[in-house]
């Protein structure tokens, strides 16, 4: 299993989450944070802004689905732009459910 952990601009959060559902990746962890990336954060004018809004999206999918689960993230969150996120693939050794104690996804 791997988990994905999606970081992207608010504003496309929704139509990736969509995409997602979309493509049957309905079980997911989506929330609100603050970051930055290579830029240290950006100039608008004089105003200098070192932390911006994203939203992080979380899933666990079978290995052979990852790939696919990144290429319905780089579309559906793409602007062209600087700041449209960064996805992260870790390994998950176990997943267990809370209410039955039942392994596995």
């Amino acid at each position: 299993m791997k988990m994905i952990r999606a970081i992207i601009r608010p504003e496309k959060s929704e139509e990736v989450v969509d995409a997602l559902a979309e493509a049957g990746y309905v079980a997911l962890t989506k929330m609100d944070v603050v970051g930055r990336g290579k830029q240290k954060g950006i100039h608008v004018g004089s105003i200098y802004y070192d932390e911006l809004p994203k939203v992080m999206i979380m899933l666990v999918v079978e290995d052979g689905r990852a790939a696919e689960v990144v290429e319905i993230i780089t579309r559906s969150a793409y602007t062209g732009n600087f700041g449209d996120g960064k996805i992260f693939i870790t390994p998950v050794d176990e997943a267990y459910t809370v209410r039955t104690g039942t392994a596995g996804l």
